[in-house]
């Protein structure tokens, strides 16, 4: 059987699909095409798909003759159709636990840095300030509300992280209910409740309509002007120009940002400009080992799919 990974961002290491299509027998093809005639021209023959960033449309996956699978690299399908995945009866799956650890990690490395104020204290010695002049809203953390919007298992690993550095913390998401976050000493509030108390706002919720540019003028306008967010889970979640506003005229105290409305940024975009920010690009997934499992475990559905076995993270 063949499996073709058409694009990704790996830098040239395939160990792990290779070690499972060698042990399965399967003839692994690896490509880096994004163009819909590449992808149909490497792909239509192939009956398993690993793929990353390329937009796989209904005409891509009306020509996949033989596909039984897709398989993207990550948590979010996005870029696949699933309405014509269905139609086509290709199964598609993401791989949602590859690295957990590492997004929590960097949401509360944001947190903890901002919530400390570092950058600015960064600054003052670059602008060779010293003493720099103590900022009034700098509080401890045992006073400050942590709150996440989006209580899945990154949201509540994070939790845990600020927890050790003593933040009262809350949690909005509808679909957990008290009594899990009773057990982790979690109050459960609502959203508009969450966005006016939260010192800290964390957001890890999915991409969806009802979430597109959540975080927006109204929303921002009444956050505390001493508050911080902080966003590693969608970038369309935040609108992004008017968070730039909100920053700028000081109604919000500063935020982390990891993830982006379009990746890579333009030159041109607002948050270069921005006060107050720290920025990463969109690498709060990542560490050695968490791209190691990415690969193996996005193989290892295909894997499953192809021996005819239960999938383990079908998304259709």
């Amino acid at each position: 059987m063949k499996v073709v990974i058409s694009d990704c961002n790996f830098a040239g290491a395939f160990e792990e699909e290779k070690k499972v299509c060698d042990r399965a027998g399967f003839n692994l093809e690896i490509y880096q095409h994004k163009e819909e005639d590449k992808i149909i021209e490497v792909a239509k023959d192939a009956d398993a798909l690993l793929v990353q960033y390329g937009i796989y449309s209904d005409r891509i996956l009306s020509q996949l003759n033989n596909a039984k699978v897709i398989v993207r690299y990550g948590i979010g399908v996005d870029n696949i159709d699933l309405e014509a995945a269905k139609k086509y009866g290709i199964a598609v799956c993401n791989v949602p636990d590859y690295g957990i650890a590492e997004v929590a990690d960097h949401a509360a490395s944001l947190a903890v840095s901002l919530g400390r104020q570092l950058p600015f204290w960064h600054d003052s010695i670059i602008g060779n300030q010293w003493p720099a002049s103590t900022p009034t809203t700098l509080k401890s953390f045992s006073d400050m509300n942590f709150v996440v919007l989006g209580a899945g298992r990154i949201g509540r690993e994070t939790i845990k992280r600020m927890q050790v550095f003593g933040f009262k913390c809350y949690a909005y998401d509808p679909y957990v209910s008290q009594a899990v976050l009773s057990g982790m000493n979690v109050q459960k509030v609502e959203l508009e409740e969450a966005i006016k108390m939260a010192d800290i706002l964390s957001l890890h919720l999915p991409h969806t309509p009802e979430t597109h540019h959540l975080i927006n003028q109204q929303r921002l306008s009444k956050m505390k002007p001493t508050a911080t967010l902080i966003n590693t889970s969608r970038g369309a979640l935040i609108h992004t120009k008017e968070l730039a506003e909100a920053l700028n005229q000081g109604e919000i105290a500063n935020a982390g940002i990891d993830v982006f409305e379009a990746e890579p940024m333009e030159g041109d975009h607002p948050l270069r400009t921005a006060k107050n920010i720290l920025m990463t690009p969109h690498i709060s997934y990542y560490s050695e080992a968490s791209v190691r499992r990415l690969q193996r475990y996005a193989a290892e559905e295909v894997e499953r799919t192809l021996n005819g076995e239960a999938l383990r993270c079908q998304v259709v």
